[in-house]
């Protein structure tokens, strides 16, 4: 799911992507985590950036509406602007 947002007067696309858990058990949850990128262009063609742990790895949500609270926290606490 890609999202056109308004962030400080810019256009910015949010994306949040379904991740499987792979659990051994599969009755624990959660069965699934969503992972978030933005690009600062439209997407088509366009190199989208991540949002990472402290790992290097995706950071995981446990919803698509905390993915998205998250990165427009992230964005706008980044100093995004036109």
């Amino acid at each position: 799911m890609i999202e056109k947002h308004s962030l400080n007067g810019r256009d910015v696309w949010l994306e949040v992507q379904q991740q499987p858990a792979h659990r051994q058990n599969p009755n624990i949850i959660p069965t699934e985590y969503f992972t978030a990128r933005y690009y600062l262009e439209e997407p088509q063609g366009a190199e989208g950036k991540d949002l990472l742990n402290d790992d290097g790895q995706p950071k995981l949500f446990e919803s698509p509406v905390a993915a998205l609270n998250y990165i427009n926290e992230h964005l706008l606490h980044s100093g995004i602007r036109r």
